[in-house]
């Protein structure tokens, strides 16, 4: 089995916050920093070996919280070159309620400086150059300020030209737009420049009304996905490529704790799997197990 024959180079690109998650007492909160596209970064680093690079692309503050979170990608082994630092703003914020496992969000990211991580086409190109995995999710989408969507997908574009494989979680999150219209519009719009399609089947049928994951697959193949890895909680899940469809098992889960960052982490175990040579099931595996370990720790990111 050989790693596929791409560059060993990926490059995430989204927003960063610091996370208050539910600490052991009552009423308390441990402080981190976390972030869809973060998280599935910070999951890959340690899925793939040593001779892959993960960077982060986005924008923070120049504060001391920024300063902290960029140690802090530091010091887990993800790249910080392209990360812009703006003086006027800082880093967005957002705290998690559970209950039953299941979590709630309060978000304060008027201020965040990752809304304008698109805005320079220039330091999109220079940081997508060389990539063999640009990942993005719809949260990205959502953030941007501007025409910095329209900017992305055309340094997206380039980026897919010279050889790069772009990877594209929806992660739907009506709250972050306008109205689900806008939503499922710049959805579908980045789905058309994805390689890899990776959503939620709960996610889609609310928003989409698609029946079952075939037809979450489908939609995103029809719209160019190359390979389609349809999420679906504690159900099968749903691979599609090249016409030929696959049912895959889930793994087992005893207890959820905190489902925090249960995509995230599914998407960076099947990644990391997958770029290394493993077939579509064992990458699905690979995912499935990651995730069923981080759903039973508190936070987005664990041990």
């Amino acid at each position: 089995m050989t790693a596929r024959q791409i560059s060993p180079r990926i490059i995430s690109v989204g927003e960063a916050m610091i996370e208050l998650a539910p600490g052991d007492a009552p009423a308390s909160f441990s402080m981190g920093f976390a972030g869809d596209t973060l998280n599935t970064a910070w999951y890959l680093r340690r899925a793939l070996p040593a001779g892959w690079s993960v960077d982060y692309l986005s924008a923070v503050g120049t504060d001391a919280v920024s300063t902290r979170m960029l140690d802090f990608l530091t010091d887990a082994g993800i790249g910080t070159a392209h990360l812009a630092r703006l003086p006027d703003r800082t880093v967005g914020l957002y705290m998690i309620e559970l209950k039953d496992g299941e979590r709630s969000f309060s978000y304060w990211r008027g201020q965040s400086a990752a809304r304008r991580l698109a805005e320079d086409r220039a330091r999109l190109d220079r940081a997508f150059a060389g990539a063999g995995v640009i990942y993005l999710s719809g949260i990205t989408l959502a953030v941007l300020e501007g025409a910095g969507r329209a900017t992305l997908h055309a340094a997206l574009r380039t980026a897919r030209a010279a050889g790069g494989i772009v990877v594209f979680d929806p992660n739907l999150r009506p709250r972050l737009w306008p109205d689900g219209a806008a939503m499922c519009d710049a959805v579908m719009e980045a789905a058309a420049l994805a390689d890899i399609v990776l959503p939620s089947h709960e996610d889609e049928a609310t928003h989409f009304g698609d029946a079952d994951p075939a037809a979450t697959a489908a939609r995103y193949a029809a719209a160019g996905a190359g390979l389609v890895v349809v999420k679906n909680g504690g159900g099968e899940i749903l691979t599609l490529t090249e016409g030929k469809s696959a049912h895959h098992a889930p793994v087992v889960v005893e207890r959820v704790v905190d489902s925090t960052a249960a995509g995230d982490s599914f998407n960076a175990g099947f990644l990391g799997a997958w770029l290394t040579g493993q077939d579509l099931s064992a990458s699905v595996q690979a995912g499935a197990g990651l995730a069923a370990h981080v759903i039973g720790h508190r936070g987005a990111l664990c041990p």
